[in-house]
């Protein structure tokens, strides 16, 4: 099958995907940076700024796990259409917030579209660009990337110059012009005949063993949000059985609790412990951000390739480690490399991210595994923010949660070990017998 041009017949899908892809991540990444100017406003207790950092893993799980019930029910474009307007009205509403407990309403509101857009734009990509998955999954993951380090940019500049409120709602006014092109293609699906769906021109008989379409698959699932759907129960219940399927779900969730802790806490940290401005803090948490770009880019390859699972893990601990320790004991010296360093920390999301694709056989198997790991992972997640947040405000300090976040770092190191180079069916069987 000849590949048709990119824009051929789905433009509006195209800039759909791109619209709602910047939305995921900017609705993460827009508050922390101005929360200081929020506060000049209303008290924004650190309990407050720890449940709004708990919400995206809380929302992520609860509504990856709904969003395929609500899609067989009403078709995929109508429920993305949902969560796009739940995102967009969420985010105008942070503008409005009169109280913390209406700025965290308001955040919860956001990340419930957040959480049913993260399994919904995996599917959008297949559905309208099966012939160029991979293009579109490299033009997804950089969207997605952009949008994690731009909001810490230009958050505070705009909140110095048109206030914090301008400065929260403009991100909902881009995820409305992202309902455009997913309401303009409703109707028009409504209005046409059934077409049957183009399928990726792919044998049948691929060889498992080629790495050339391991290290493609890889990426894929690399690059991107999880997507949930139902999967075996009886699969999904042997997992947690299984050490290989724990450490997974551990490693994940220390990944997840490293982003969610700095996007709730970084810029107030580094504004307490560094000295440095608001505005600077947003540049540093833009840093800590960009770093991970690269490292979603050469982390599947690195793993499928040359199976450097490992020195990869031990790399993102110890990157963490030496990251904290700078803060804890040199903060106003080189705060930028302590930054720098820390993020590489984020070498562990990519590289749980494709364990979940390589280790299990089956693409059924490989669903239990990620629902399993998904909700595991942003349980653990969903806890650190509002602890950091707690333990700030008891010890009137931030040593204490860092030596906390350090230690989460060291309790992962067993289930980096364990992540080894084996499937969960090869796991179950050395154990039990039969898969």
């Amino acid at each position: 099958m000849t590949a048709r041009p990119l824009w051929q017949g789905r433009a509006l899908a195209l800039i759909g995907i791109v619209l709602v892809a910047f939305s995921l991540r900017s609705a993460v990444a827009s508050l922390s940076p101005v929360i200081d100017h929020v506060a000049e406003d209303f008290p924004v207790p650190p309990v407050v700024i720890g449940l709004i950092g708990a919400a995206p893993p809380v929302c992520f799980a609860v509504f990856g796990l709904l969003t395929p019930l609500f899609e067989r029910r009403f078709g995929l474009e109508r429920v993305a259409v949902t969560a796009i307007a739940l995102m967009a009205a969420g985010m105008l509403l942070r503008g409005f917030a009169g109280e913390s407990v209406g700025l965290l309403a308001s955040t919860a509101l956001v990340f419930a579209g957040v959480g049913s857009g993260n399994v919904l734009l995996p599917p959008l990509v297949k559905k309208y660009f099966p012939d160029r998955i991979g293009l579109m999954m490299t033009v997804y993951s950089t969207t997605l990337a952009v949008s994690t380090f731009l909001p810490p940019l230009v958050a505070v500049p705009v909140a110095d110059s048109l206030g914090w409120r301008v400065s929260l709602g403009m991100w909902g006014v881009v995820a409305a012009v992202a309902l455009v092109p997913w309401v303009a293609l409703l109707l028009r699906e409504r209005n046409s005949p059934m077409v049957a769906p183009v399928e990726p021109d792919e044998p049948d008989d691929i060889d498992p063993t080629d790495g050339r379409h391991d290290i493609q698959d890889a990426v894929a699932v690399a690059t991107g949000p999880i997507a949930t759907a139902p999967a075996n129960p009886r699969y999904f219940a042997r997992l947690w059985r299984l050490p290989l399927a724990w450490a997974l779900a551990l490693v994940f969730g220390t990944s997840s609790t490293m982003a969610y802790v700095s996007f709730a806490w970084m810029p107030t940290m580094l504004v307490d412990i560094g000295g440095v401005t608001p505005a600077t803090a947003g540049l540093l948490l833009s840093l800590f951000a960009l770093v991970g770009l690269p490292c979603s880019m050469v982390v599947p390859i690195l793993v499928v390739k040359y199976q450097a699972t490992r020195p990869l893990f031990f790399v993102g601990v110890v990157g963490g480690l030496v990251g904290l320790a700078g803060f804890l004991f040199a903060p106003t010296m080189a705060l930028p490399l302590w930054v720098g360093i820390f993020g590489l920390s984020a070498i562990m999301f990519p590289l749980s991210l494709v364990l979940l694709s390589i280790r299990a056989r089956t693409p059924e198997s490989a669903v239990a595994l990620s629902g399993f790991v998904q909700s595991i992972g942003y349980a653990i997640a969903a806890v650190f923010p509002l602890l950091i947040g707690m333990l700030h405000e008891t010890t009137a300090g931030w040593q204490v949660p860092i030596f906390v976040v350090a230690a989460v770092l060291v309790l992962s190191i067993p289930a980096g070990i364990v992540a080894r180079r084996r499937t969960i069916e090869d796991e179950w069987e050395r154990r039990r017998g039969r898969w």
